[in-house]
């Protein structure tokens, strides 16, 4: 993953020669959107409002913390939300609840990731139409689903299109898949509802895109030992020792650059992203900080040095108020349309 990374950041020799599919996969892509768009294939609603986090890149744009930051805004608001994802990486066939004790092999790393941070029901499922009514039958509580990911996934209905981009690598050399990232063309994001650029580290918000975008600003927290969570520390509270940071994430130089911010020192090691770590890949007797979503596949043969680093997330104050405001009219129109629903129901 790190070296396509890096072959979709610009345009070689070798994304040339992947041009014939990139023209084919657009083709598909292309053919399936305008089936939804023209009525030929029609999206499934399930009952509740849902809310889509996703992207159009391929790799790590930083979907996930944001829908763990949405969900339990949400829950503030006084929703009772679930979420549902796909699971990649995972094994798990048809639809699976998670649980905190799931197995990231069997549900995925950020499913899972999901579940612990939030409390909220978890559902993966390749399908997310039914996901959601799986989701629904099991918590018939929740007032609304949101979706890590499935921005393509135009079967499920959706009130809220949310388009993440990451600040640092923004669209790559802008080519459809696998010559490039992208897995709809650019002028996706003038569809969607909103369009938030994550920032981190030492990045600077993009004025290449065309469309207008909210910031969110992604920083390093507390650092909790993986052998007891409950032990929490500031990363500058840390011992002084010869720190390996390790990641498997898709953009982990935003992770390095963070704890590079913090005035940490320490060596890198990136991994591709969803590696599933093995206790001899990683000294068991070493000082070894990770991200949240590596710490749930390692929790089980950490070292007692391995930390977990948190991830605080931090929307600009006017996407908030626009998610609010948005919330708030899809309320009111629902509560109109079962209004009129029982008005006419008198006749």
């Amino acid at each position: 993953m790190l070296s396509i990374q890096h072959l979709w950041a610009r345009t070689s020799v070798l994304t040339v020669l992947l041009l014939p599919l990139s023209v084919l996969f657009a083709a598909v892509s292309g053919l399936r959107r305008l089936a939804y768009r023209r009525g030929w294939l029609s999206p499934v609603a399930v009952g509740v409002p849902v809310i889509v986090v996703g992207n159009i890149t391929a790799g790590g744009s930083g979907k996930t913390p944001l829908v763990i930051w949405l969900v339990q805004w949400l829950r503030v608001q006084g929703y009772q939300p679930g979420v549902v994802s796909r699971g990649y990486g995972g094994t798990a066939q048809g639809c699976m609840d998670v649980r905190p004790d799931s197995s990231p092999a069997e549900v995925g790393d950020e499913p899972l990731l999901i579940r612990i941070k939030t409390g909220v029901p978890v559902v993966v499922g390749r399908d997310r139409v039914a996901a959601a009514q799986h989701l629904l039958a099991r918590h018939p509580e929740v007032d609304l689903i949101v979706s890590d990911d499935g921005l393509q996934h135009y079967r499920l209905q959706r009130d809220i299109e949310l388009a993440v981009v990451d600040a640092a690598t923004g669209l790559g050399n802008g080519w459809p898949l696998p010559a490039g990232p992208l897995r709809e063309p650019r002028n996706r994001l003038g569809c969607v509802d909103a369009v938030i650029q994550v920032v981190r580290g030492t990045a600077q918000p993009r004025t290449d895109l065309s469309m207008k975008t909210w910031r969110a600003d992604y920083s390093v927290g507390q650092a909790f030992r993986l052998g007891n969570p409950s032990e929490k520390q500031a990363l500058q509270a840390l011992p002084p020792a010869n720190w390996l940071a390790v990641t498997g994430i898709g953009h982990p130089q935003g992770f390095f650059d963070m704890l590079r911010k913090q005035g940490l020192k320490f060596t890198p090691r990136g991994f591709a992203d969803h590696h599933a770590f093995q206790p001899h890949e990683l000294p068991a007797g070493g000082h070894v900080l990770m991200t949240e979503k590596d710490a749930v596949k390692c929790s089980r043969f950490a070292g007692s040095n391995w930390w977990a680093v948190e991830l605080d997330v931090a929307p600009e104050c006017g996407f908030i108020e626009w998610l609010a405001a948005r919330l708030k009219q899809q309320h009111d129109q629902g509560r109109r349309a079962n209004d009129e629903g029982m008005g006419n129901a008198e006749f």
